[in-house]
């Protein structure tokens, strides 16, 4: 990385600092109400912050308040900034950049999002969101590479692709010392995934009983919330808080205040509906229903998890609707069933191992390849 920007400089390149507003075109999202949308192929973007900021994919080119962009960065009110090299909609206080006489490809896309990021990210919340007007007409500079008194397009590419082979360099040998690097799936536990996803996918498996549908607070008890604690009155120390939001799993901040501190190995549902497994202790605000999973294995909380994400997390919930430990009380989880009509928690322990493997099967073929692109690529 050092030679590359060496070489860019002693190249003539320089990097200078340019305005936001002056660079970019800025377009605002709409707001379309989730009972018009319908399962498609449209990514929708919305102001969360985990997943680029996709909530899903739907079919929005027919409704006519959707506003569709391609190739373009997003920006959402908390500052978060991610880029999209595909067609999607756009939910209301999600900001679209684009320029006007060039078109991102992955290097200049990421690059650029990446310094928007470190400028903005984390700055803006709830009570002060970041508005296009804002982000028009405020003094928000970013440094970017400059040959011939023009953008330097080409030395973004370079450097995200410099930057990727370093981390996949790094993943490896991480891999390698942790062992994870052995990920292949026995025979036995090949079966016991293929009979669950047959099952699952199967209309008849309730009947089977493979997989029944519990109820939340049958399984695990009453959910359980925390207490408002506003910013102005925290005190730093080493208790991770959680708030609603994906930026950060939802942490905050790190406080010592004297609040309820939650068992780890829990799970929490935020007012939008998303669950996260905590495999720590912590504190919670009012907009965070607590499931206590807290005797059960990371394994079959990370399972369990997933099965209140796909209950709660349906876009149903949102700042006009919130979600709360009532709405936790009454989810109805889709979950694999022993021969005595329980939750089968061996079951669900296993499959998540089988799913490690796959994952971690598949980033290091990915890794791989891209390594072998990247050496050729920079001439190692």
């Amino acid at each position: 990385m050092i030679k590359l920007e060496d070489d860019f400089v002693n190249n003539g390149g320089k990097f200078k600092k340019v305005r936001i507003g002056d660079l970019f075109e800025v377009s605002t999202g709409s707001q379309v109400a989730a009972k018009s949308l319908k399962d498609g192929i449209i990514y929708r973007v919305s102001a969360k912050s985990d997943n680029n900021g996709i909530i899903g994919t739907y079919n929005t080119e027919n409704i006519k308040s959707a506003r569709h962009f391609n190739n373009f960065i997003s920006v959402n009110f908390f500052g978060n900034c991610f880029y999209h090299p595909y067609k999607a909609s756009v939910e209301m206080k999600v900001h679209v950049l684009k320029l006007s006489n060039y078109d991102f490809n992955k290097g200049s896309g990421i690059y650029i999002a990446s310094s928007i990021n470190r400028l903005l990210k984390g700055k803006y919340g709830y009570g002060n969101q970041l508005s296009s007007t804002k982000l028009k007409n405020e003094d928000f500079f970013i440094e970017l590479p400059f040959k011939n008194d023009e953008i330097c397009f080409e030395y973004m590419e370079k450097y995200i692709e410099e930057l990727e082979a370093e981390r996949i360099e790094e993943l490896e040998a991480y891999l390698q010392v942790t062992g994870l690097s052995d990920y292949n799936i026995t025979e036995k536990e090949k079966e016991v995934l293929d009979t669950y996803v047959s099952a699952y996918k199967n209309s008849k498996a309730a009947q089977n009983r493979t997989i029944k549908t519990y109820n939340s607070k049958e399984l695990f008890g009453n959910a359980t919330r925390g207490k408002r604690l506003k910013s102005s009155d925290r005190i730093t120390g080493n208790l991770p808080f959680i708030t609603a939001g994906e930026s950060k799993a939802g942490i905050s901040g790190y406080i010592s205040n004297g609040v309820q501190i939650f068992d780890s190995n829990t799970i929490t549902i935020d007012m939008f509906g998303s669950a996260k497994y905590r495999n720590f202790e912590y504190g919670a605000d009012d907009h965070v229903a607590v499931i206590d999973t807290s005797k059960y294995s990371l394994e079959v909380g990370l399972f369990l998890t997933t099965a209140y994400n796909k209950s709660a997390n349906t876009g149903i919930f949102s700042y006009a609707k919130n979600f709360y430990a009532t709405d936790a009380d009454a989810l109805m989880l889709s979950l694999p069933t022993s021969e005595n009509n329980t939750p089968d928690y061996e079951l669900m322990c296993q499959l998540i191992k089988v799913v490690e493997k796959q994952c971690i099967k598949e980033v290091i073929e990915y890794s791989r390849l891209k390594l072998e692109i990247a050496k050729k690529i920079i001439g190692k």
